[in-house]
């Protein structure tokens, strides 16, 4: 009784931080991730751009105005003609006075050179696809599908996040725990060595008992020096897996709570069926990919484009305006082949995705059986080593009343000891694997486990 109450005392003592520093739960330390991990803020990014190109494919439905100003000033040389501006913005030319008999250009008094002539040009216009068979709304559906692939990708990064999360939070309590058995067997052997020597120093027992005590000593705190660093390290995971760069400012609570959970493997898998991300993001793929075929097998189609423009020009003021509406008609006829080539690579792609679909699904369910099995596996862990904890603590309780009374050696305590503190250790790992086993069934189903 006197052990547990210390290991009790221990429990509520260890961690880097004081009690009275803030604890936080595991789901406040995963809302810390959701809210603060760089991979998901990555991928949100992703899902704003496939939004952006859904906008840039529906843009096609809408009609694309520019407008343009031309201006030009210009000065032709000797013997050139004279560009004049009509009324219809057009150019005519006037020829330069004949030169006299000995070759001279006549040219009018009192001007120096050519004159210079400005023109210019402002126009606005328009297009607009007036019909394409739906090719434009395929693209649209076909961007559309591809933004709900990077939302189940982002939804996939979620699920990674926050078993991370869980892992190392459960870490970080089993490294805790594993530190105080640790702690205690320092103290237990230290108990033990103190007990050979007084025992030696009476002529009760061999000088081998306090060697053999000073081993399993040094042993013990080795084995302490390696479990602070286990914290240590198990702390920086945590933080890692919190997208924090800061030191963590709080503790976490101790909560390694268990509590039966009732999952069938056929119920598991539906779950992971109908709910993984993957999933849902290789069929959104595989609705874009379909969507695609559809729109570039209507490059075999015609399509009728609209244009319009309204303009005015010359070199006079006011200018001549004018305006002009049309429609174009295209019709592909012959492409080299390169339309039935883009539909063959589109197919085979589409061929691809289902593929790799049901590899994923025949993934899925390897995991989730697995992690059904390992659940099961981990729950008698538990039973077995609570039992065997139980056992090697009376097994210690007998061997030192026996050592104290003169009637055991030092082997037997110091192998009791041993026992004990695998023991215990064998027993947070086991609560360790439950944890994280149950984790990891909740990532592999996509869904929280009901509990009794």
């Amino acid at each position: 009784m006197r052990r547990i109450v210390i290991i009790a005392i221990a429990l509520g003592l260890c961690g880097r931080a004081l009690l009275a520093e803030e604890q936080k739960t595991l789901a406040e330390c995963i809302r810390i991730a959701l809210a603060n991990h760089p991979s998901l803020k990555a991928a949100s990014a992703s899902v704003d751009a496939g939004h952006q190109r859904v906008r840039e494919a529906a843009a096609n439905y809408l009609p694309t105005v520019s407008g343009q100003y031309l201006f030009d000033r210009s000065n032709q040389g000797a013997g050139s003609r004279l560009g004049v501006s009509t009324s219809a913005g057009e150019i005519v030319t006037t020829p330069v006075p004949n030169p006299t008999p000995g070759g001279t250009p006549i040219v009018p008094r009192g001007s120096v050179g050519n004159p210079a002539l400005n023109f210019s040009k402002a126009t606005i216009g328009f297009t607009q696809i007036l019909f394409d068979f739906g090719q434009t709304l395929n693209s649209i559906r076909q961007a559309q599908a591809l933004q709900q692939s990077l939302e189940a990708q982002r939804s996939t990064q979620v699920d990674t996040v926050v078993l991370n999360v869980k892992q190392s939070y459960f870490n970080v309590l089993a490294a805790r725990r594993l530190l105080v058995v640790a702690d205690e067997t320092v103290r237990q052997n230290q108990k033990h060595l103190e007990q050979a020597q007084g025992r030696f120093s009476v002529g009760l027992a061999a000088k081998f008992d306090v060697t053999q005590a000073q081993v399993q000593l040094a042993q013990a705190e080795l084995n302490q020096v390696t479990a602070r660093n286990n914290v240590a390290v198990a702390y920086q995971t945590l933080r890692n897996a919190l997208g924090l760069t800061n030191p963590l400012d709080f503790d976490i609570v101790d909560n390694f709570d268990v509590r039966t959970m009732q999952v069938t493997e056929e119920h598991a898998l539906a779950a992971a069926y109908e709910k993984r991300p993957e999933l849902q993001d290789i069929q959104a793929q595989e609705r874009a990919t379909s969507e695609q075929i559809a729109a570039t097998q209507k490059n075999y189609l015609p399509n009728l484009t609209g244009n319009g423009t309204y303009g005015w020009t010359g070199s006079n003021s006011p200018q001549q305006s004018y305006w002009l509406l049309g429609a174009t008609l295209n019709v592909p006829i012959f492409t080299g082949g390169l339309t039935t080539a883009q539909v063959g690579e589109q197919e085979a792609n589409l061929a691809n995705l289902k593929f790799n679909e049901e590899v994923l699904r025949q993934n899925i369910a390897l995991e989730v059986r697995q992690d059904v099995l390992n659940l099961q596996q981990s729950e008698q862990s538990i039973e077995v080593s609570k039992k065997g904890l139980q056992q090697a603590r009376e097994n210690l309780d007998l061997a030192e009343g026996r050592y104290k009374t003169g009637v055991g050696n030092i082997i037997e305590l110091t192998d009791a000891q041993a026992s004990l503190t695998t023991a215990e250790a064998n027993y947070v790992q086991a609560l360790y694997n439950y944890k994280t086993t149950v984790a990891a069934l909740e990532k592999a189903t996509a869904q929280g486990l009901a509990s009794d």
